[in-house]
């Protein structure tokens, strides 16, 4: 979901969704009701193609309520353009709110601060399935230490890299940062109808594993919330790292300063990019480009030699609506939706990257295009603050115009990164 964030809290901001302070510690609805018949409602996003989805979603509907006679589930499923709407009803009246919802873990900081989800580590903690989230994934579903949600499926971006062109200029798949440089400006001198490493100015999930393999971060926890870090001396490290790659030899400022994630896949499958930061989620579009059959994945490599670069874990959680009438079978329907049975079924579905550790690693056996990917959760993941104000810093963009500046020479990395800092602040601010 992080591609649509941006517009998402925009429209947060214009209804006025977008508040400060923590949300109530209550995770019921003030009448304590907790009915177990009747109609459980459950909102998910809708897809391009919701076909797949909604096989897999009926079928664990169909097991739910053959468990749970007098029961019936009523799947909506939401645009997720408008999902801000959708929740801000919600959450100011209850009576019309769904029970269980899908939200983008980006997402979580605006819907806590609202007060809208139910606090549900509890119920996960007495979830046999429960252990089986990793600490990093479950640290992108926490808010002060009080859980919201089960990582449903998560999105992780590694290297794909072109085969053919690799093997006839002699290059060998990257394991350190300067193998990466050195192959990306090998690429565009033999090739200068091609990017290197396409790498984009507005990029900014590919720029922030440069950031936080220099040991930097985007801001650090202080006290209840977050103060910047963006502009600390090894942050600016990384972003001159990233940026440094966006010149002539490599991506060029007049064709890579404004390149988004999406168009960073349409040139790698294009076959117009030697190499691309691209999630596995984008396997489907790579396999329906040029390229198809050419290319190969490894993970991102660290500066450090056989180091792998910390990757954003992206995704989408499960989660409960803090004024439910139906608590006891939301939490049943949400650990059969989320358990490993269904991640699975939707990773067959819709190439969902499960969000169990033991699915995934069952994946693993069968899945070898996958195993980048899971190395690169396996030597950690980050997340973006979740602090409220990330809404605000995203939706302004103020990341991709750091980057902007910097490599289209409008300002240095110490004043692009100070102005940032600066931007952060004043969102963070309670």
């Amino acid at each position: 979901m992080n591609a649509r964030l941006a517009a998402f809290l925009a429209a947060l901001t214009a209804t006025g969704l977008l508040v400060t302070g923590c949300a109530p510690s209550v995770s019921s609805n003030s009448d304590g009701a907790d009915e177990k018949s009747g109609t459980l409602r459950v909102w998910l996003f809708d897809e391009p193609n919701r076909a797949p989805k909604e096989q897999v979603v009926n079928e664990a509907v169909a097991e739910f309520t053959a468990a749970h006679p007098g029961v019936t589930v009523d799947v909506g499923y939401i645009p997720v353009a408008t999902r801000a709407e959708k929740f801000k009803g919600a959450f100011n009246d209850p009576a019309s709110a769904p029970d269980v919802v899908e939200y983008g873990n980006t997402d979580l900081p605006e819907y806590v601060a609202a007060g809208g989800l139910a606090e549900i580590g509890s119920d996960v903690a007495a979830w046999s399935e429960g252990a089986d989230i990793s600490s990093d994934l479950r640290a992108s579903a926490t808010i002060d230490g009080k859980l919201y949600g089960v990582p449903w499926y998560v999105g992780i971006r590694a290297l794909y890299y072109r085969t053919d062109v690799f093997t006839e200029l002699g290059l060998a798949p990257p394991t350190s940062r300067d193998q990466l440089v050195a192959a990306a400006r090998r690429i565009r001198a033999a090739k200068p109808e091609m990017f290197g490493l396409a790498v984009g100015g507005k990029y900014t999930y590919a720029a922030m594993p440069f950031l936080w393999d220099a040991g930097g971060d985007l801001a650090v926890k202080q006290g209840s919330g977050y103060v910047p870090a963006i502009n600390s001396a090894a942050s600016r490290a990384g972003v001159e790292a990233y940026t440094d790659l966006i010149a002539p030899d490599n991506c060029p400022p007049q064709q890579c300063a404004d390149l988004t994630g999406g168009k960073t896949v349409e040139l790698f499958a294009s076959g117009k990019a030697g190499m691309g930061i691209l999630g596995n989620f984008n396997r489907g579009a790579v396999e329906a480009g040029a390229v198809k059959g050419r290319y190969a994945v490894v993970p991102l490599p660290g500066a450090k030699a056989g180091t792998i670069a910390p990757a954003f874990a992206g995704g989408n959680n499960l989660g409960i609506m803090r004024n439910t009438k139906r608590r006891t079978l939301a939490v049943d329907f949400l650990r059969l939706l989320g358990g490993k049975k269904y991640q699975q079924k939707m990773y067959a579905a819709m190439g969902n990257l499960p969000g169990l550790t033991s699915a995934r690693t069952e994946l693993a056996a069968s899945e070898p295009f996958l195993k980048p990917f899971f190395d690169t959760m396996a030597a950690g993941t980050r997340f973006v603050p979740l602090d409220p104000g990330w809404g605000k810093i995203d939706a302004q963009a103020v990341i991709p115009t750091m980057l902007e500046k910097i490599v289209t020479g409008k300002a240095s990395v110490d004043q692009a990164t100070d102005e940032a800092a600066a931007a952060m602040q004043t969102a963070f601010r309670r």
